[in-house]
């Protein structure tokens, strides 16, 4: 998945907001100002930083080798993304709307309401 798609897919979720508080190299993505994903580029090598469920995290990261801990993130809760060639779009597609479902699923239930309401 090319960098312009993968933006796409992000901010086309419901309410996603992207934003550039780390820079013109890094966009955020949000959702009821909470983050869902980021998606930076280092040395020309974009990775995205997704939210993960803590064991599946662990499973993801044994299982692929694009896989790691976050960067700069809890890698307790967070996954980073290398996204090189031949990495399947159906599995980033999958662990975004993964992240989102998290996020979603922590915000309080007013704010739950005033989104999907």
């Amino acid at each position: 998945m090319h960098a312009d798609e993968l933006r796409e897919y992000l901010i086309a979720k419901p309410h996603s907001e992207e934003c550039s508080p780390f820079g013109d190299e890094v966009l955020v993505y949000k959702l009821g100002g909470k983050i869902f994903a980021i998606l930076g580029f280092d040395g020309g090598e974009m990775r995205c930083n997704l939210k993960c469920d803590p064991d599946r995290a662990l499973e993801l990261r044994d299982t692929h080798a694009f896989i790691i801990p976050g960067y700069h993130m809890n890698k307790r809760h967070w996954n980073t993304l290398l996204m090189g060639p031949g990495v399947d779009a159906a599995i980033i597609a999958e662990l975004v709307d993964h992240s989102y479902e998290l996020i979603h699923a922590s915000l309080t239930r007013k704010q739950r309401a005033a989104l999907d309401g």
